[in-house]
């Protein structure tokens, strides 16, 4: 069987050109017949209609450089021609840059947002990271780095084996990711935004549904994609499939629970990982040491290693890094605040959301 599915148009009423948006230009589909459209109907499809997409807005600016994105497209085995402003339709009718284009510039005001708290609140904030003002495609790959260091995986060491386990499903969380930036609702120029808790990851992204589309057809999985021009870009990059597989994906791991639809908004919510409690309770009575545990009770905030070692009260700092630092980190109860420089001399610790578990616990 061969399954064709169109999607509805958003510039409804279509109709006859030389005969105008009237009883004559415009028809409707009954049966096997196309009746003539009431001029009620088409006042109301007309007032319905989407005028506002970033293919017909205006780029800010139109000195915009494209290098980033030429580098991704080698990166892909493609290469971009002289005409690519009007292939990859980043160009107004009038021939001006769009605000597609305006996204996917080497420059622009975007920033995506990516936040951590510490608990289950929005009270304390840990970090505040923007990823953005470059290219579209670029601070989606930064996202993605950085959700990919914050997804940590859990170890479950058994007599037979060792299991583990990730705090979040990583197909689900990338397909989440991408999905709230590709179908993002830029006319408002609001961004998506990405924000870890204690217990769970929020993405929200701007737009809910798009026009005409209901939440049967979105969980049914039916494409409608609200940015048609970056999902072009995107999908010939290799980073997203057009069929619709995503929601689907989700759904596999998280079900329809997940999605909270309001009207301006779509929110995406992943809990932590079952298996974090279940890790705390074998590892308190099995693996972890004194050590650490005395080094996670004393724990409190963000602490450099001289606070860690006067709070334990120990003077000597080898014993301190091999029998507490070290195994704390390594079973992952704390990290770095700046694991890219290990050795910086800002670098501070901080329990995770494992190692507060284990504080409750303890």
């Amino acid at each position: 069987m061969i399954k064709i599915t169109l999607a509805s148009g958003t510039e409804k009423p279509y109709y006859i050109k030389k005969l105008g948006m009237s009883e004559k230009g415009a028809f409707i589909r009954i049966g096997t017949a196309a009746e003539p459209m009431s001029v009620k109907m088409i006042e109301s499809l007309f007032a319905k209609r989407t005028r506002d997409s970033i293919g017909k807005i205006k780029s800010p600016n139109q000195n915009l450089a494209f290098e980033q994105l030429k580098i991704y497209y080698e990166g892909a085995k493609k290469t971009l021609n002289q005409q690519f402003a009007s292939n990859l339709e980043l160009l107004t009718e009038e021939g001006q840059y769009n605000y597609v284009a305006y996204l996917l510039a080497d420059i622009n005001g975007m920033s995506i947002k990516v936040a951590k708290y510490d608990g289950l609140d929005r009270i304390d904030l840990m970090e505040n990271n923007e990823y953005g003002y470059c290219s579209l495609v670029k601070a989606v790959k930064q996202v993605l780095d950085k959700i990919e260091v914050e997804n940590k995986t859990l170890a479950k060491i058994t007599p037979k084996e060792r299991k583990e386990k990730r705090l979040w499903n990583p197909v689900a969380l990338r397909e989440a990711v991408i999905n709230a930036i590709v179908h993002n609702d830029y006319t408002s120029e609001v961004p998506p935004k990405f924000e870890f808790f204690d217990d769970r990851i929020e993405i929200t992204s701007f737009g809910s549904l798009p026009q005409g589309m209901t939440e049967n057809e979105f969980f049914g999985g039916y494409s409608v994609p609200r940015n048609k021009e970056l999902m072009r870009v995107f999908r010939d990059l290799d980073l997203v499939e057009h069929l619709g597989s995503g929601v689907p994906r989700i759904m596999r791991s998280y079900g329809k629970e997940c999605f909270k639809f309001t009207e301006n908004f779509l929110r995406i919510t992943f809990p932590v990982s079952e298996q974090v409690s279940e890790q705390v309770t074998e590892q308190v009575t099995e693996q972890v040491t004194e050590q650490v545990k005395e080094l996670v009770k004393i724990m409190y905030k963000e602490m450099d290693r001289q606070e860690m070692q006067t709070k334990l009260g120990l003077s000597h700092r080898e014993n301190f890094r091999s029998n507490y630092l070290k195994p704390a980190l390594e079973q992952g109860f704390i990290e770095m605040t700046i694991p890219d420089k290990p050795n910086s001399s800002l670098q501070k610790y901080r329990l995770t959301i494992l190692g507060k578990q284990l504080k409750v616990k303890l």
